[in-house]
């Protein structure tokens, strides 16, 4: 069984009951269900090889008790009885939780719903889920993982404004450039639907070699989400990838002063592609130095990075184009970043990576805390031969980031050794930066050729444009409607 053909075998079902209206229903539907299961599978494992397990989720409403069985309950007696589940969940005592697995389980199960009306139907969809998604499975894994990224591009379809996802070879470029190892904490603190960490995880988990390696790894996997949505995405898909209990704070990180992070709040790794083009409201902002305030959220998450670092910390994350040429608070932020930080690489992604989702044009920054930069590395990354133009028929592959791979070398004693300069790379000296007023934008634009293409992108491409854009013209109007407002009461 194919990921796909189970896709395609659940949307079938769904789209014929009356409460599911569109893709993004359908998606959270399945996640909570495959949470659900994911779930029972670990304390099924916990009962087993745990001395100090204690039950989480009550018997009667544990995912083998009431859905293993093909035909077990359904119509109205199946509905009323997760209707109750969903009261009971969204109510566990935590008082005595050590491990904080219930507090889990009614952090999720507080952000979802059931939309489906059939109780027929949706008996269906779980003996489905049971078909083809089996955790103890390797093959079941896999198709899991097919699953999941299928949903996470149907999401895009549905028009989730803001929730774009960051295409796999992305994800997993930037982790291989960071390399997190065991042992280090790894954070993405704008972490979705947690590729960046799924990736680390794929990373670290076959060092994993020991018990002791293994729980260090169990402990060492952090991330923020604010959306209640993605929040439920991560969680489970953190939970397939073999995390217990997944670190996942349901918050906002711009919320915070980054004044207030202390040392144990500091980690080694970062990893992530925060949110971009949006523009946060002026007590999110006041959470940054007064010299580094803006409203543009990308920004202030890298100030939020920077200081969430430890010393000799490394990060790799996803930028737009505007603030490695932007002036005023971004070329302060820039002067911090070059002064505190080594900014070694920046590597230009071609402009339709993100296709059809965004145009954008995207650039991943690399750097290391606690020493300033001597120079930057700039890399463009061209389109690879054959292609015109990524798309969502044709997206980008793993492969073609062998380039810069093969170009990256390695960094010894302050230096890179292997680099070199040619067409498509250059070494800046930072004196050249500052001199130029903190412009980063060096890379030069990749050669592209016009694609025409097909109509159901094109429009996709559009409406997302179009959202983006009515969305920055809602939030200028209607701060300007709160100035005004605020003015004529004063």
């Amino acid at each position: 069984m194919t990921a796909s053909a189970t896709t395609k075998g659940l949307k079938d079902i769904m789209r014929i009951d009356a409460g599911i209206n569109g893709d993004a229903q359908y998606i959270e539907q399945i996640t909570w269900m495959l949470f659900l299961k994911a779930f029972d599978f670990k304390e099924q494992e916990w009962e087993l090889t745990q001395d100090d397990y204690y039950p989480v989720i009550p018997q009667e409403y544990r995912w083998s008790e009431w859905a293993d069985d093909d035909e077990g309950l359904t119509g109205d007696a199946l509905l009323e009885h997760i209707n109750a589940m969903f009261v009971a969940l969204r109510n566990l005592d935590i008082s005595d939780d050590p491990k904080k697995r219930k507090w889990l389980v009614r952090e999720v199960m507080d952000g979802v719903n059931n939309f489906m009306k059939s109780g027929t139907l949706l008996r269906q969809v779980i003996n489905r889920i049971n078909k083809d998604v089996d955790f103890t499975e390797v093959r079941s894994a896999h198709l899991f993982n097919g699953l999941y990224e299928g949903m996470l591009k149907d999401l895009q379809s549905a028009g989730k404004a803001g929730e774009f996802y960051t295409p796999r070879p992305v994800t997993r470029f930037i982790v291989k450039m960071v390399a997190p190892k065991l042992g280090e904490s790894v954070l993405d603190p704008a972490c979705g639907t947690g590729g960046f960490l799924a990736s680390a995880i794929d990373t670290m988990l076959p060092k994993a070699t020991t018990p002791e390696a293994y729980q260090a790894l169990q402990g060492s996997i952090q991330g923020i989400e604010k959306k209640p949505f993605p929040y439920l995405l991560c969680v489970t898909n953190l939970i397939a990838h073999g995390i217990d209990v997944p670190d996942i704070r349901h918050d906002n990180t711009l919320r915070k002063p980054v004044s207030d992070y202390t040392l144990k709040q500091k980690v080694d790794v970062i990893i992530t592609n925060p949110p971009f083009g949006g523009a946060e409201e002026k007590a999110i902002a006041n959470s940054v130095p007064a010299e580094l305030r803006n409203t543009e959220t990308a920004d202030l998450f890298l100030v939020h990075i920077m200081a969430l670092l430890k010393d000799g910390g490394r990060c790799g994350l996803v930028l737009p184009d505007g603030f490695l040429f932007g002036d005023g608070a971004k070329a302060m932020i820039k002067k911090k970043l070059l002064e505190e930080n080594d900014l070694h690489t920046i590597i230009r992604l071609p402009k339709s990576v993100f296709a059809p989702y965004t145009g954008i044009n995207t650039n991943l920054l690399f750097f290391t805390k606690g020493k300033p930069t001597k120079g930057v590395w700039f890399y463009r990354l061209e389109m690879p031969q054959g292609y015109k133009h990524f798309s969502k028929t044709k997206p980008m592959q793993d492969e073609h980031f062998k380039p810069v791979q093969e170009w990256w070398g390695k960094a010894e004693k302050g230096q890179w050794l292997g680099r070199t300069e040619s067409e498509v790379s250059q070494y800046v000296p930072v004196e050249d930066i500052i001199a130029g007023g903190y412009n980063l934008d060096l890379c030069g634009f990749p050669h592209e050729t016009v694609e025409i293409l097909p109509p159901e992108e094109f429009i996709a491409l559009y409406l997302h444009e179009k959202n983006v854009i009515s969305g920055r013209i809602e939030n200028i109007l209607g701060r300007i409607s709160a100035a005004m407002n605020q003015e004529f009461n004063a």
